[in-house]
């Protein structure tokens, strides 16, 4: 490679590091506890527990269930139920001034689906891994925090690439994985940098994008109310409000039939963003792995439950809903966390051993 070449790679290697290190490095830091987030809340007594009852007892039906969640919050609009991944007999429920209110403000508490008995969860309400959770998402800034940090991964995979372009020819004159003990204390992190950057490699790529996929979420699901969504409700675009909504009891029967093998992730009231002013949308998803993330709506008319649209998924949609658990590492068990974890670690030693060496070369060039 050309000493031109390799000053100009150098250059972005350089300063894409420089101006996204410190966000990475917060990133890193509240990413290391986010991986483990269900271990915390459990340890720190925020997960909710539903009571011991015999496995065949009945379930209350989903109007019920609505009852009772506006019996705990009277005034308030009901804005979304989703089933517990942990325990079917878990039914969440999320509330909120209305249903147009953003998810920051919305209240979040766990039904338990055979007696209606509500359970609060403190971890999605302002606990521990809430506080990281949107430091690491925003940094409590909204929109634009979530913007800053999406540039931030967009620079860090540049860092990535433009990185490896540079060893390359590293690699050539020396041996894999060759650190120079015999050398200066500035060559032997610079072989340490460089070597866990490569053993590295792939997870950060992998990590950078889906982060910058996820941090750009708001916009992608606005897109999707733009186009597929508005597409779906155009029949209803000069209906009258809605006066009266439908029961919810047969909700699920209804959308099982209109998306069979599928089974349901949660349901959308109407008037919040996952659905419009005249519908339910309930998200269906797969059985599997990989399709229990790949969410399908069925819009259901919530004054008659007529079923008028089965939603094909936008490829950016799919996009975003693998990227979250890929990002977190929480789809594979405990193992997988656990690589999550010594790769994140392993991350920030790359991070500060790139600030150690710009300011060790940055003494140099000017003695």
């Amino acid at each position: 490679m050309k000493s031109k070449t390799i000053r100009r790679w150098s250059f972005i290697h350089t300063w894409t590091s420089l101006i996204c290190t410190v966000f990475l490095l917060l990133l890193a830091l509240t990413g290391l506890p986010l991986v483990f987030h269900h271990e915390i809340d459990h340890l720190l007594g925020n997960e909710p527990e539903l009571a011991q009852m015999p496995a065949d007892t009945p379930r209350l039906n989903l109007e019920q269930l609505v009852a009772k969640a506006q019996a705990h919050r009277p005034g308030e609009a009901m804005q979304y139920l989703a089933w517990d991944e942990d325990d079917k007999n878990g039914v969440i429920a999320i509330m909120a001034a209305t249903a147009g209110t953003e998810p920051n403000s919305s209240h979040t508490f766990m039904l338990d689906a055979r007696t209606g008995e509500t359970v609060e969860m403190p971890s999605a309400n302002g606990g521990l891994t809430l506080f990281l959770l949107r430091l690491h998402v925003d940094m409590f800034a909204g929109l634009p925090g979530k913007l800053l940090l999406a540039f931030m991964g967009i620079l860090f995979v540049l860092a990535i690439i433009s990185g490896t372009v540079l060893y390359l020819p590293f690699m050539r004159r020396l041996k894999f994985a060759t650190v120079r003990q015999d050398k200066s204390t500035r060559l032997r992190w610079l072989d340490l940098h460089n070597l866990i950057g490569v053993v590295t490699l792939t997870w950060a790529l992998v990590v950078g994008v889906t982060g910058v996929i996820s941090a750009c979420a708001d916009l992608l699901i606005a897109a999707w109310r733009q186009d597929s969504l508005s597409a779906m409700i155009e029949p209803y675009k000069t209906a009258a409000p809605l006066t009266h909504r439908a029961p919810t009891t047969e909700l699920l029967s209804i959308a099982a039939k209109a998306a069979p093998g599928m089974e349901p992730d949660f349901i959308a009231f109407p008037g919040t963003r996952f659905s419009s002013e005249h519908h339910y949308a309930v998200f269906m998803k797969g059985s599997t792995h990989l399709t229990s993330h790949l969410l399908t709506p069925v819009l259901i008319d919530a004054s008659t439950l007529a079923v008028t649209a089965i939603a094909e998924r936008p490829w950016y949609m799919d996009a975003m809903g693998l990227s979250q658990p890929l990002h977190f590492g929480d789809y594979g068990g405990m193992p997988m966390k656990i690589l999550w974890a010594v790769l994140d670690v392993l991350t920030i030693v790359v991070l500060v051993s790139g600030i150690y060496l710009w300011i060790v070369r940055r003494k140099a060039a000017k003695v």
